[in-house]
């Protein structure tokens, strides 16, 4: 299946504001950012949150067609 996964900060400065992956038809949040992972090709990025439907997932997080997937990475500020 296809899941849309919207990048922020130096995630979006690095592939874009989103990409499509295609990961398998019974997919957890981890097999999605293995599959951005590689579109990234060995680039050094910080690990980040991920929200499914606007809620923090974990790792094992089921991810299903049509979920919203977002990667927001740590960001500082004063």
């Amino acid at each position: 299946m296809e899941i849309s996964v919207l990048l922020f900060a130096s995630w979006s400065d690095a592939l874009g504001p989103s990409v499509t992956v295609r990961v398998p038809a019974v997919a957890t949040v981890r097999d999605v950012m293995e599959a951005v992972l590689a579109r990234a090709g060995g680039r050094a990025l910080p690990k980040p949150l991920v929200a499914v439907n606007h809620r923090y997932a974990k790792p094992e997080s089921p991810v299903r067609a049509g979920d919203e997937v977002a990667l927001i990475p740590p960001v500082a500020g004063g």
